[in-house]
Formats: C-alpha cells, structure tokens, sequence
C-alpha cells in the first residue's frame, strides 16, 4: 500500500493537509501541479490516454475518465487545456464538498462509521458495520477511523460523482457475470434499484453476456462432455476434437449450445426471483437489514437447487444432444418428441439430478468464500482506490474463485453428465446410481477418473470471463445501467 502511496505527486500529498481555508492563488498552483503532472507530452493538453495514464500512476483504480473529458471538453476537441481542466476541478470540489457535508451529520468536520451507515440506509442500501467500516478504510489515508474533507476531495476528485446516489451505486457496483457454470450468489439491490428496473436491466445484460460467451467457448464445453463420457477409452484432449470434427464436422463443435443459451434466462430469473424470496424468510423481522455472508451462502444455493429443478430438464436434453453423434440425432430428437416420457415418465428428465443438486452446495460455498477472501486482501492491502476494487480485480477474483468451486464439484457434475449419458445409451445395459457410478469410476479409472474433462472446463475460463466482461458492459451501456 505504501509502495502505491509513494507514486502520488507531491503536490496530491500537499493538498490533504490543507484545511477548508485554501486561498485561490494556492488552490490554483495545487492545480497547476497537477495539470503538469498529467500533461505526459508537455503539449498544454490532456486527452483520454493521457489522463488514465497518470491517474493509474497515482494508484487511482477507478475512474471515468471518458465521462471527465467528455463534461469538460468544452470545445469539443477531445483534449481538456488548463482552463477546462481547472473548471472540472473547481466544479467537482463544490460537488464534493455538498455530498461531504450531507454525510457529516454531527457537523464535526469528520465521517464515521455510523454516518454512512447512516446515510446509505437513506437511500434504501443498507450495510452491515463490517461493510461501512471497509468502505471507511479504503478513504481512510492517516488511521483515525474518521474521513475528513481532504481525505474524501482526493479520493473522489477523479470520479465524476455528482450527488450521494451516485456515491451509494459507486460503493456497492458489482458485476453479474455468466462464465458457463453455476451462477454465483445474487447481488443485493436497494428496494429503489429494484423499482426503477435496473435489476432487471442487469440481469438482462447478464443473460446476453453469458449467451455470447458460451457461445464462443461451446466447442471446449462439448470437448469437456465428451470426455467425461468416452475418456476413460483413452482418447485424448486433440484426438477427442479431431475425432467430433470427422464425425459431423467443425459444426458439431456447437451441439447443444442453443439449448445451453435458451435455459439463461429463466435459470437467472427464477435463481434471483428464489434468491429474494429466500433472503426474506431468513430475514423475518429485521426489515432492511442485510445478510451475512453464511446466510447468502444458504439463501444463494437454495435459489441455485431452486433454478436447477425447474430447468434441469433443458440441462438433460442439452447433454444428451452434445453426446449424440449426428447418425443417432434422430434417436434423441424421438425421445424430445416425447417417446422419452412414455418409456420412463418425467423421471427420463431427471437423471443425474442428485449429484447436480449436491454438486451446488460445495461450489457456492467455496466459490463464495474464495471470492470474499481474496477481494478482502486485495482492499487490506492496496485499498487506494473503494470498497469496490475495480473490475479487472473482481474478475481476477471470480475467476480464481469458481476455478477453486469447480474443483471441489466437478466429481459430482461428472457422475451426473454419466448418469445422463446411460440413461440415453440404447444397449440395455443396467443404469448404475449415484453412488455405484463413483465406485465403478474409482474402481476403474482411480481417483483421478473424478476430474476426467476437467482440462478444457479451466480452458474456457478465461476466455469465457473476457468474453463476458466486454458483452456485459456493452449491454449495460445499451441498457443504461450506470457502472
């Protein structure tokens, strides 16, 4: 953190010691300072590049630097001169200097724990002290646990943050990303952020995320079906691929995919819809009050079997259609058109739902508890920049996080993709359960037979979580949901 600290101009570190009493000349020199400092080729001209350069320099980790120049370029020439720069800055600070004495209800020329709880539960987001206390810290430059006026101008003076609604979204911004697997824990939506549709907006934005994404990493999705089916034959990762395009093509790479996009949508809004029923049986009395992070943890998974038992008919029919080879798709479009409910009832679309359902348990745990962990240490140790680290952190995180989750799971998902795939078999042979498909796997493949597949699961990760975060921003600013 100090390391981060030391990278700040000298004159950014001059300024929070200056009290409400700043003349104009030393407030114009302070300014000047820093208009030199972020003028990288001495030009008399900031532009865009120039601007998130040196703010990233300075550890700043979060700001609309498009919005800035855009606000203040009054001449339209993409660049801002020290005139535009100075009347952001002048403007900003009257700004700031409202939304500072809002929070500070005492009057006392400091902010506290309690006057942001305070004042967020005002505007309909209510957080625990725990969480008004990070929020705190990360503004919190000399360890007095209070926030005063220079504290607070510096932090926000690069956001172009106009009113405490905008601070309150900017404290609590999250991102609701689809990577293929599991969703992860709902976020938590003030009662006016529900009214006014962004929660829908968002979750709408997510969806077209997560069809784009698993679109463009279907062929590793079916790859990983494939090879927990026919794995233990000893075919490998590129023999696998090479063998499903010489059976049906480079096209059969994308077998199921339209059924993996089609179930997004009501998977997302049933878990969320499940979700904020949930959370308010466990929150009973205690109105307004925000959950723990075991009682997410429980009120996320029972929202998780919850979606997973109304649409796990379309993750049946989506794995047996990935496993089909293109000479017997008419054999699993029969048993779509209903040849499958006749032979075993509803039941024929269950299979594999136990080891499914369990599987959600230890995924959203540990994906939760990773996920909480590693954004804490982040915010304890380079806390520059908001309770909210910034994107590229929380992706890193989210990534790290259902990567461990997929690891503590995937034995379960493999018994139920094998489950799935012998219920569909045309040979006859007994259908195995849950617990007699593990010890035939571990009998005949090891241990390591659990993780058959797994390879190509970690290769969409990354690519599917770039994906995601490109799509999903787009969406939002189509959307209109403010980042």
């Amino acid at each position: 953190m100090g390391e981060a600290r030391s990278r700040f101009p000298s004159c950014w570190t001059w300024a929070r010691c200056q009290d409400n009493g700043v003349s104009d000349p030393e407030r114009e020199k302070r300014w000047a300072e820093l208009f030199d400092q972020l003028d990288l080729n001495k030009d008399g001209r900031i532009d865009a590049n120039e601007l998130r350069t040196g703010l990233s320099a300075w550890g700043v980790v979060r700001s609309e630097v498009d919005e800035i120049v855009r606000v203040s370029d009054t001449n339209h020439d993409g660049q801002l001169d020290f005139k535009e720069f100075t009347q952001y800055l002048r403007t900003h600070e009257k700004e700031l200097r409202l939304m500072f004495h809002s929070l500070d209800r005492n009057n006392d020329g400091h902010i506290d724990v309690a006057e942001i709880q305070l004042s967020l539960h005002s505007l309909g987001v209510n957080v625990s002290t725990e969480q008004a206390s990070r929020i705190l810290q990360s503004i919190d430059r000399d360890g007095t646990m209070t926030i005063d006026w220079s504290e607070w101008r510096d932090h926000f003076l690069f956001n172009p943050l106009h009113n405490m609604e905008d601070i309150a979204h900017y404290w609590k911004h999250s991102l609701m990303l689809d990577i293929g697997e599991q969703l992860t824990v709902p976020d938590e939506f003030s009662e006016k952020e529900r009214r006014s549709g962004v929660v829908w907006r968002q979750l709408v934005a997510g969806a077209m995320a997560g069809a784009v994404s698993r679109t463009g990493t279907a062929p590793l999705d079916r790859l990983k079906v494939f090879l927990q089916v026919h794995g233990s034959s000893g075919v490998g990762l590129l023999g696998s691929l090479r063998g499903m395009v010489q059976e049906g093509g480079l096209r059969s790479l994308w077998r199921g995919n339209g059924i993996n996009v089609l179930k997004i949508a009501p998977e997302s809004a049933i878990k969320f819809m499940a979700y904020e029923q949930i959370k308010w049986l466990i929150r009973g009395s205690k109105e307004g009050a925000s959950l723990r992070v075991q009682e997410r943890f429980i009120a996320g998974s029972l929202a998780g079997a919850t979606a997973q038992t109304i649409i796990y008919p379309m993750e049946v029919l989506k794995d047996h259609v990935t496993l089909k080879k293109t000479a017997e798709n008419s054999a699993i479009q029969s048993c779509n058109r209903g040849s499958c409910l006749t032979k075993e009832g509803v039941r024929a679309f269950y299979k594999g739902y136990v080891p499914n359902t369990l599987g959600i348990i230890p995924y959203a745990g540990i994906d939760l508890a990773v996920y909480e962990t590693l954004k804490n240490a982040w915010l304890q140790r380079y806390c520059m920049g908001s309770a909210d680290p910034g994107v590229l952190v929380l992706l890193g995180c989210g990534t790290v996080s259902s990567t461990c989750g997929q690891l503590a799971s995937y034995p379960l998902a493999l018994i139920r993709t094998r489950m799935q795939a012998q219920a569909s078999a045309l040979d006859g042979a007994p259908q195995l359960s849950m617990v007699g498909q593990f010890k035939h796997i571990v009998s005949h493949e090891g241990v390591p037979g659990l993780y058959r597949g797994i390879a190509p699961n970690f290769l969409k990760v990354i690519p599917a979580v770039s994906i995601s975060y490109v799509v999903y921003e787009h969406m939002k600013k189509a959307l209109g949901v403010g980042s």
